[in-house]
């Protein structure tokens, strides 16, 4: 994951498939990220980005 903006915040995470990526695992990245630098009362943004295939 990286932060790509800051306003809002926007973090990219990469996973190997989208489809395995819950909404309950954002919420939880989002809920650690407040606690950890203080987002309170600011919106975060998450993009999900899927690793492209070797062979592309």
């Amino acid at each position: 994951m990286t932060q790509v903006a800051v306003k809002p915040p926007t973090f990219v995470v990469f996973v190997n498939d989208r489809e395995l990526m819950h909404f309950s695992y954002t919420r939880y990245l989002e809920n650690q990220i407040r606690n950890a630098f203080g987002f309170r009362g600011t919106s975060l943004k998450f993009i999900i980005r899927e690793r492209k295939s070797k062979e592309q």
